[in-house]
């Protein structure tokens, strides 16, 4: 049963959303936000993995070290963890479109930086400020859709808007295969320049300007949360290299949690907090990240996982693994729009129960199946099951969490969002690093075998968790008729003089 706080957010969002869907100014835009936002999140999603195919042929051409190459992989994952919620903060406050045309431009310069990168030390800080640039662009993504839809076409929207985001994760390895083979690894980052020009000029068009309800930007808040999530994520990248019992990982870790007491200290006590702490008693909220952050461990560490197994264990090139992944990588495109659609008639708790459940079945299947010189065949129906219960995951998730606050606050609910999905990937990649290096290792096929399936019943096993966790979401009912309440103030919707 959802308490008093619950029913008056939800009376405040039904309030807001019946207001968008009156505005005949918004509706014409619609598709195009849906768009331009949906290649936002492609976007941030692709580049946290196609880089990975590169790093080959980049040692080669750089001279890099390992060191270097881990950098260059971590670098636009730390600043895009440790950036989230300032960015979904910056865009309540300055204008969500705004905000996400600057994240656009800072992610197009980084990747000019990158692609005219001759030494490891500036590819490095390229990628730092491309997580920059994703850490504005990926919580405002879905802010902007969940402003332009009305409600009877939200969970469509929302469900096609985290297809394209998933399928950006998994097909990295597609595109980077193909990249690196067909062209040089300079490519990759070229091929965002023309992408970022269109973007910026398209949203300029198309985009509507909207505001959170922040009447003034919590800086010491958005310090606070940049250094937690910082300290956490360094220790989770850097923990599979120097033993989670190093004296860097645990420190980092520690500091981690120590601002993020800090950072929930001062929200309690700030006129104008960052993240109003009353969402964390809101049932749909805590549930919808908790699932979040569990599915991003399985999600990313068995991304992680089955790229090596294709190339090292089947011994394909990177194109063809690329390619073998598509019965995994391919469903999110198919699946989310249609669960996010009847989501919307359902309910989003069935389908982040049956999300978590397929997930697991699906790993479980292939972390029982899989030994040295397995037929790739046999390993096509456990790939198509993980896949379409992800795929199911993502819109679910993401409704679940916008849906269950104010619509003031659903900017940084999306970024609260993709905090901790960020982490749940480096946390998960971390986890089964170390369990890969236990149980096996990189010496021979036989010892790579021993690794990939005891790390791989790890990743199988989170979703359980997962599973577990989804049960105690609240039994939305969106066929039932919306319950009157407050609307926003005229500000939110409308632009500030005072936020230039």
């Amino acid at each position: 049963m959802q308490t008093e706080l619950e029913d008056r957010h939800v009376a405040q969002a039904e309030g807001f959303a019946a207001m968008i869907n009156a505005s005949p100014a918004a509706s014409p835009r619609t598709t195009w936000t849906l768009v331009l936002a949906s290649f936002g999140a492609f976007l941030t999603a692709l580049d946290v993995v196609v880089v990975a195919m590169a790093l080959p042929t980049i040692q080669t051409d750089l001279n890099a070290s390992l060191a270097d190459l881990d950098w260059i992989v971590n670098a636009y994952a730390l600043s895009f963890a440790a950036l989230l919620l300032t960015g979904a903060a910056v865009g309540d406050r300055f204008g969500r479109r705004r905000m996400y045309m600057l994240g656009i431009v800072i992610f197009t310069l980084a990747s000019l930086l990158a692609a005219l990168s001759t030494n490891s030390e500036t590819l490095i800080a390229a990628r730092l400020l491309q997580g920059v640039g994703a850490a504005i662009l990926a919580p405002l993504s879905l802010t902007l859709i969940v402003v332009a839809f009305p409600p009877a076409k939200l969970p469509g929207a929302i469900g096609i808007w985290a297809g394209l985001m998933g399928l950006g994760v998994a097909i990295g390895p597609v595109i980077g295969g193909a990249i690196v083979q067909g062209f040089a690894w300079e490519a990759i980052f070229w091929l965002n320049i023309p992408i970022g020009i269109v973007g910026v000029l398209l949203s300029r068009r198309f985009l509507n300007e909207t505001y959170g309800g922040a009447q003034k930007l919590d800086i010491v808040g958005a310090l606070l949360a940049a250094l937690a999530l910082l300290g956490l994520a360094w220790g989770a990248t850097h923990a599979p290299e120097a033993g989670w019992g190093s004296f860097e990982v645990v420190a980092s870790l520690v500091g981690g949690v120590l601002m993020t007491v800090l950072f929930v200290l001062w929200e309690r006590r700030s006129r104008h907090p960052m993240l109003p702490l009353a969402y964390f008693r809101i049932r749909g909220f805590v549930v919808g990240n908790t699932v979040s952050f569990l599915q991003n461990v399985s999600l990313i560490g068995a991304v992680f996982l089955i790229t090596q197994l294709l190339q090292i264990g089947l011994r394909h090139d990177p194109l063809s693994a690329g390619l073998r992944m598509l019965p995994f990588s391919a469903t999110p495109l198919l699946v989310s729009p249609i669960a996010g659609a009847l989501a919307g008639r359902l309910g989003n708790r069935p389908f982040m129960i049956l999300s978590m459940a397929l997930h697991a079945i699906g790993l479980i299947w292939l972390a029982a199946l899989v030994h040295a010189g397995v037929n790739y065949l046999l390993l096509i129906p456990p790939f198509i099951v993980a896949g379409i219960g992800l795929s199911m995951g993502f819109p679910s998730i993401a409704a679940a969490v916008t849906g269950s606050v104010p619509p003031q606050g659903q900017g940084m609910a999306s970024g609260v969002q993709r905090s901790l999905a960020q982490a749940g990937g480096l946390f998960g990649v971390a986890a089964v690093s170390v369990v890969f290096a236990s149980a096996g290792g990189y010496e021979s096929v036989e010892r790579f075998f021993d690794g990939f399936t005891a790390a791989i019943w790890v990743a199988a096993l989170v979703p359980v968790v997962g599973l577990v966790v989804a049960l105690f979401a609240p039994r939305d009912n969106p066929a039932a008729e919306p319950a009157a309440g407050p609307a926003p103030r005229e500000e939110e919707l409308t632009p500030r003089a005072d936020a230039v």
